[in-house]
């Protein structure tokens, strides 16, 4: 995923879409999976790459996009109101996300921080869930980890999802790598059932094994460039199901 400062890279049930029961076929697009031709396209775009054009991508195939909105609670993406708002403009669902940095602040600090500051959601059929953002430390490989136990990332995770549910309705859906995930909660499977899963795996046939706890994927990130700003995304639907996914329906 996409982060901004010291270093340059580094909905539920009702979804339960598996991926080997989609029905797939057709062309695939050049740079995607050929298994997944027929999956909806997006991508997900930091400060990176400032002035999108958002029109290009539409017409290139995106039909989603979320747009990094926080770090911490010490950073907020100062391109973020214009990409948000411009992918909205050219028709393209968009959602924000927020990159944890969990040994700064409480995870209940964190997500208000980023409801304030672009993570809210309404049922408008154009907003994407907010998304959590949480793997390895970009800042300290020695704590990548972050230095805590699985126990107590668990509980910054929760505490998280709790408090963006609290402010705004939805769930967050969960970025994340499953060796991360493994590593760092121990494989915890406490949000399986009430979280959807935006997975990341790059240049693969296929999502891979998925991180504890989840049998099915809703968002895979596939590569970290292509014919679309940023890093590659499929969904694990079809397009109706991914407006439905948005609405909350």
């Amino acid at each position: 995923m996409a982060r901004d400062r010291r270093t340059a890279r580094n909905r539920t049930r009702a979804l339960a879409l598996s991926a080997a029961a989609l029905a797939l076929g057709g062309p695939a697009f050049a740079g995607t999976p050929a298994s997944s031709a027929s999956l909806p396209r997006g991508h997900d775009v930091s400060s990176h790459q400032k002035d999108v054009d958002w029109r290009r991508a539409r017409a290139a195939g995106a039909s989603f996009v979320y747009v990094k909105a926080t770090e911490s609670t010490a950073y907020r993406n100062p391109h973020f109101d214009r990409q948000y708002d411009g992918a909205r403009d050219a028709g393209i669902l968009r959602g924000a996300y927020h990159f944890a940095l969990p040994d700064k602040s409480s995870g209940r600090t964190q997500a208000a921080y980023f409801v304030r500051n672009g993570g809210a959601w309404s049922a408008d059929g154009r907003t994407l869930p907010p998304a959590l953002d949480v793997e390895y430390n970009p800042y300290d490989k020695k704590r990548k980890c972050y230095g805590m136990s699985t126990a107590r990332l668990v509980d910054w995770i929760r505490s998280f999802s709790d408090e963006v549910k609290r402010l705004t309705g939805r769930r967050p859906v969960i970025y994340t790598t499953a060796h991360w995930w493994n590593t760092c909660t121990g494989g915890s499977g406490a949000f399986a059932s009430d979280h959807a899963l935006w997975v990341a795996r790059y240049r693969s046939a296929d999502a891979g094994a998925l991180p504890g706890g989840w049998s099915y994927w809703t968002i895979w990130q596939y590569d970290n460039s292509g014919s679309l700003p940023g890093d590659q995304n499929l969904f694990n639907g079809s397009a109706r199901q991914l407006k439905r996914f948005a609405a909350g329906s």
